[in-house]
């Protein structure tokens, strides 16, 4: 099961360094035949890599803690027993969960509020989720009891101090979840970008790294002989080299926040 999962991983990082024809052959299972860095050489010769590299991680980090600090106090909100119209602000927020607006709509409201070109586009419009606020109410609804509010009253301690100092610190597994998840659907966001920016400073790398890859299909069409040939052998190593690129830190940063996810999405994700 391990191998299953672990070998197609390391597969296109042992292709993004091998020649595309011993992979089109069968002839690269575990170890490069011949070690190339064309594909890493030709992918980060264009400038514009660097830039929206550094736009995705400020667009990952940012939207991240923009998405927890709306939807944890909104699942903690929902768990409590004391909160006035409980019942319909549920309903209301489950709603979005299965009736969308649609794309039109929803890029006439982020025109409206002239999120259109701007680096909040890519953090503020899509930061609430019923989803993440579900399951967190859940966690919080089945990991902390009430009466350790009860206990922190006697103490003199309000509810936002009690949330802050005494529910954040026992809910390390639900940030790391959500956080999580947050984080790797900004990191490998690319429809949004290319609906609602334009300006090439401010593009992701996802976004870059599929307009490079279509201009690389384009130049195939236009050429021939030799140089299509070695076109065509740049444009396949430049392919595995741009997954590797895109999936690497959020591989490397999941290890770290196993433990927490493993134990988020059970709790999360069972009883009512």
């Amino acid at each position: 099961m391990i191998l299953m999962i672990v070998y197609p991983l390391w597969f296109i990082i042992i292709a993004s360094f091998s020649n595309p024809t011993d992979v089109t052959n069968g002839n690269v299972w575990f170890w490069p035949k011949e070690w190339k860095l064309d594909g890493y050489m030709e992918l980060f010769k264009q400038e514009i890599i660097w830039r929206s590299y550094l736009n995705t991680i400020i667009y990952t980090v940012v939207g991240t803690i923009i998405a927890l600090i709306v939807n944890i106090p909104a699942g903690y909100a929902l768990s409590r027993a004391d909160l006035f119209g409980k019942k319909w602000l549920a309903i209301f927020i489950l709603i979005p969960m299965f009736v969308s607006g649609g794309l039109v709509p929803t890029y006439l409201v982020v025109k409206g509020f002239g999120l259109l070109d701007t680096f909040w586009v890519m953090v503020l419009p899509f930061a609430v989720s019923s989803f993440h606020i579900i399951i967190a109410r859940t966690f919080f609804k089945n990991s902390i009891p009430d009466t350790l509010w009860e206990a922190a009253q006697i103490d003199g301690c309000g509810t936002i101090r009690y949330f802050l100092t005494i529910v954040l610190p026992l809910s390390k597994a639900i940030l790391a979840v959500i956080g999580l998840w947050t984080a790797v659907g900004i990191w490998n966001s690319w429809f949004n970008a290319l609906i609602y920016i334009s300006n090439e400073d401010l593009q992701p790398l996802q976004l870059v790294l599929r307009r490079i890859l279509i201009s690389n299909e384009s130049l195939l069409g236009t050429a021939s002989g030799e140089l299509a040939s070695e076109l065509r052998r740049l444009s396949e190593m430049m392919k595995y080299a741009a997954i590797v690129v895109s999936t690497a830190p959020i591989m490397c940063l999941y290890p770290f926040l196993q433990k927490y996810f493993n134990q988020g999405v059970m709790v999360g994700s069972i009883k009512e």
